[in-house]
């Protein structure tokens, strides 16, 4: 096991605060936090990890300063989630090249989650992904990768790691992504070919205008996830006014269920937040954006506790259709509402109440299909 304390600096919780200090109600009283020394994580279900790399953007300023400006402004909320403890280990030291930086982070989540915990990664590029993959790659665990963005990072032609890290995230071997799944790209930031070449990997790629008319149908694919990627370039500007910006996207309340959907997953163990630069901010706002966004995945993290085993058959409402030769059961929790479907292979997949109601028309559920095509 590492020493963590050789690759994170502590939080400087004064500067967060200049004012009388937080009251008893706010995040900032009920989280574990790397000010002096590095707390103990064993209680831990989520643990904190801010980062400063902005290389793989373009942008070479030091002291950029993300994470702390979100932790600013995630430390003022309440705290509501009592049963979910949270650890703020401080942040990953900048490395002398975005390789060493890449290697420091992927050592620190690979860290985690030998420890079983759920990492939130907060502030760099979009490619820092990379290196959030890379800890899977070390423990050689294999995953199912879920990206949200506006644009699709497969621009081999350009020199940005942050626009074509999903070249070797995708690709490179030995491989450990079982399945991707694109969330929110806006198609005139995409080429055609590239979502042909998406569809011919058995790639889910779904277009910002069908997540936002049926955002529900997205829970059952963070569901089945395990890493998580957000860019802030995915809200729309007004919502997010920071970064590369568009005026469409999602709302801010769309992206707050997104990643309340990320923190009721069982499966997910990684997120990370990317793409947010306080210089181009407007008082603060991405980075209270950001902060609600946390708060709904604690939230999500909280209510996944109350989720039955599916083995807990008692706790599930059956049906079963035959809209296939063999018949397919479905499953609906008691407790929460949502939804699994078995393959022929006997899985239980996430799928959508939309899915059930496919199968009982005699209609195949397109996420049955998909799943079959994969393998």
């Amino acid at each position: 096991m590492y020493d963590l304390h050789d690759f994170l600096s502590p939080v400087d919780i004064h500067l967060l605060n200049e004012d009388s200090g937080y009251n008893d109600g706010q995040f900032a009283k009920h989280i574990a936090i790397y000010d002096t020394e590095l707390p103990d994580v064993t209680d831990a279900d989520i643990v904190l990890v801010g980062v400063d790399e902005f290389r793989g953007s373009g942008n070479f300023e030091e002291q950029i300063n993300a994470a702390n400006i979100i932790r600013r402004q995630l430390y003022q909320l309440h705290y509501w989630h009592f049963d979910t403890r949270i650890a703020d280990i401080g942040n990953i030291k900048t490395g002398a090249s975005l390789s060493d930086s890449y290697a420091a982070i992927k050592t620190v989540v690979a860290e985690l989650a030998r420890m079983d915990k759920t990492v939130v990664l907060i502030g760099g590029s979009h490619d820092v992904t990379l290196a959030q993959y890379f800890a899977y790659r070390q423990l050689n665990k294999t995953v199912e990768a879920t990206c949200i963005d506006a644009t699709i990072d497969l621009r081999g032609e350009s020199s940005l790691r942050s626009e074509n890290f999903l070249l070797e995230m995708l690709t490179s071997e030995p491989n450990f992504i079982k399945h991707y799944n694109h969330i929110g790209f806006q198609s005139y930031f995409v080429h055609p070919r590239m979502l042909e070449t998406m569809d011919k990997l058995r790639f889910d790629c779904h277009r910002v205008g069908k997540a936002k008319e049926n955002i529900e149908e997205m829970e059952p694919v963070i569901r089945n996830t395990h890493l998580l990627s957000f860019d802030i370039n995915a809200i729309k500007y007004s919502d997010a006014p920071s970064g590369k910006c568009s005026p469409n996207g999602f709302t801010g309340e769309e992206a707050c269920i997104l990643t309340r959907y990320a923190g009721m997953s069982t499966n997910l163990s990684s997120v990370g937040i990317y793409g947010y630069n306080p210089k181009e901010d407007v008082n603060e706002l991405t980075a209270v954006l950001i902060a609600q966004m946390l708060w709904y995945f604690i939230d999500g993290k909280s209510r996944s506790k109350q989720e039955a085993l599916l083995s807990e058959s008692n706790l599930f409402n059956e049906f079963n259709t035959s809209f296939t030769e063999e018949g397919t059961l479905f499953l609906q929790s008691r407790r929460t509402g949502r939804w699994w479907m078995q393959l022929p292979d006997k899985k239980m997949i996430a799928c959508s109440y939309n899915d059930y109601v496919s199968a009982s028309k005699n209609e195949m559920p397109e996420r049955w299909m998909r799943s079959q095509e994969r393998g």
